[in-house]
């Protein structure tokens, strides 16, 4: 059975009026498969997007589309190491994770 989120596009409404992505510079915490992220990048963001679980990582990274790459990096990592220096990013966003 097929899963089907979010088929009104209210969450991508939302980030529209949340900011503007076009340009920004994204930190995207607990991305887990990066369904979340994909809506980041079409929204114009360039986006490096984490997740503990490196199953995800590379599911992520395996169902990444090629228009998004060079726009979006997946990598392994947790909050509380943070492998960027400070000011790197222009937004963070951290939705449906616990950090």
């Amino acid at each position: 059975m097929a899963v089907i989120i979010d088929p009104e596009e209210k969450e991508i409404a939302a980030l529209r009026q949340a900011a503007n992505w076009r340009d920004m510079r994204v930190l995207e915490t607990g991305c887990g498969d990066g369904r979340l992220t994909l809506r980041l990048a079409q929204l114009g963001a360039q986006v490096v997007a984490f997740d503990p679980n490196p199953t995800l990582i590379h599911k992520a990274q395996q169902n990444l589309p090629e228009r998004f790459v060079g726009r979006v990096e997946y990598c392994t990592g947790s909050a509380e190491m943070l492998q960027h220096p400070d000011a790197s990013f222009d937004l963070v966003v951290l939705s449906w994770s616990l950090c």
